[in-house]
């Protein structure tokens, strides 16, 4: 009997650990949308912010980018996402020159944002699943980061904050 007891109670231990390391690792889990339709992003343990969002109505997880022209898809993503494959382009990445993809995203959303005919790029030489959200998205956004918070703000089509 006492050995089911120190299962239940190391059970216990592990999801709370685990959900621990959940919120530090993606504290985004569940977006924060505040007032003005502003999208308020927390840095995650590596220093990088990961968010929850969609890809052709598909749930996906984003790595916000600065460094990446375009959205970057992983090609093992890419059926799933219903993403065609297109010409095929280099991409200059920090691991040196690929031959990816092109392709477009349908239809692209996270918090208060959606986008449609995104121009991106499938990957072939990118592990897991997350989707790596470039230029071709965040140039419609201004962002404001103060300490391991950033808030992104839709820009108007004339670049000016809405």
């Amino acid at each position: 009997m006492a050995w089911i007891a120190s299962l239940l109670i190391l059970g216990m231990f592990y999801f709370y650990f685990e959900n621990s390391l959940q919120a530090r690792n993606n504290p985004n889990r569940q977006l924060q949308i505040a007032a003005g339709a502003d999208l308020v992003l927390k840095r995650s343990r590596d220093g990088h912010y990961i968010f929850p969002g969609t890809i052709n109505g598909q749930p996906v997880t984003f790595l916000l980018d600065t460094g990446a022209t375009l959205v970057s898809v992983p090609a093992g993503l890419a059926g799933e996402l219903g993403l065609k494959a297109g010409a095929y382009q280099q991409s200059i990445t920090a691991n040196g020159t690929v031959a990816t993809r092109a392709t477009r995203l349908d239809a692209l959303a996270f918090g208060p944002f959606t986008l449609s005919g995104v121009p991106a790029s499938i990957n072939p030489g990118m592990a897991g699943d997350q989707i790596l959200l470039g230029m071709s998205v965040l140039k419609h956004l201004e962002f404001t980061q103060r300490g391991d918070t950033l808030i992104l703000r839709a820009l108007s089509p004339n670049g000016k904050t809405l």
